[in-house]
């Protein structure tokens, strides 16, 4: 477990030297089980408010709604693993050169959703972005799996050609 939590944590070097954003991470950490907690807890908050966009989709203007609430989803879900890792490591790890171009694609379109349910009240542009995000946000979750990416390449191409 301890293992675990050094990698989880971006500390799976020990003779590594600290620097100031180390030392500050140290200083306010909260403890393993508090973190665990924290994840699941924001993790279900995420996927409960983009089921709660779903049903939105049934109401007038839902798709605004929908838009709006499943975002909010992927945006708690995400965060979530800022308990896991810290802050300071989830975005080193989002911006890794394995997944800045997923981690873009999730962040540009997260906010392009809601530029166009909010600003532009554009449904076919808000519906067109919550699939890319979708998408990206899954492209983005296979990046952390080893070997998942490649696995889906194949299948992908096996199936097309």
């Amino acid at each position: 477990m301890d293992k675990l939590k050094r990698v989880l944590s971006g500390n799976d070097t020990p003779d590594e030297e600290s620097g100031i954003m180390s030392q500050l991470n140290d200083a306010s950490t909260l403890s393993w089980s508090t973190r665990i907690k924290a994840f699941i807890a924001c993790f279900i908050i995420g996927i409960l408010l983009s089921l709660l966009g779903s049903f939105a989709l049934f109401f007038s203007r839902g798709l605004k709604i929908f838009a709006v609430f499943y975002t909010l989803g992927n945006i708690v879900s995400l965060l979530s693993t800022c308990f896991l890792m810290g802050p300071w490591n989830q975005i080193q790890k989002m911006f890794h050169s394995t997944r800045a171009i997923a981690t873009c694609l999730v962040l540009g379109s997260i906010i392009i959703t809601l530029l166009a349910a909010l600003l532009w009240h554009n449904a076919g542009l808000a519906l067109l972005f919550i699939i890319i995000q979708s998408l990206s946000m899954t492209w983005y979750s296979l990046s952390y799996i080893p070997y998942a990416r490649d696995a889906v390449k194949k299948t992908v191409s096996t199936c097309i050609g």
